[in-house]
């Protein structure tokens, strides 16, 4: 017999462009050094690794805050969805409650 499976735990938060800007720090500093140290002329295309991920980290820096808002428009606005397709629980007045002493069970 299997157990029931548990509900997924909800998302850790991250700070996405600062993972994306760091990366892209990397690719700088990895394009100064092969830049220092020289290249030989057949592994010239080391440098245009480091451009192709400095480009892409800083598209990624400028997209990702974009994506994330978005994302979050769409989330609320399923959110006000289920909301409205939810039917209002029936709220019991006061006094409509039924107390012990009433029932007289008290």
């Amino acid at each position: 017999m299997t157990r029931p499976r548990r509900p997924d735990p909800p998302p850790m938060p991250t700070n996405d462009v600062r993972i994306a800007a760091m990366g892209t720090a990397a690719w700088a500093v990895a394009l100064v050094v092969l830049l220092i140290v020289g290249l030989p002329s057949g592994d010239r295309w080391w440098l245009w690794v480091c451009v192709a991920g400095i480009a892409i980290g800083l598209f990624a820096v400028w997209y990702v805050p974009r994506l994330q808002r978005g994302r979050a428009r769409q989330e609320a606005a399923r959110a006000a969805e289920r909301e409205r397709e939810t039917p209002p629980e029936r709220e019991v007045s006061p006094e409509r409650e039924v107390s012990p002493e009433r029932e007289g069970l008290a």
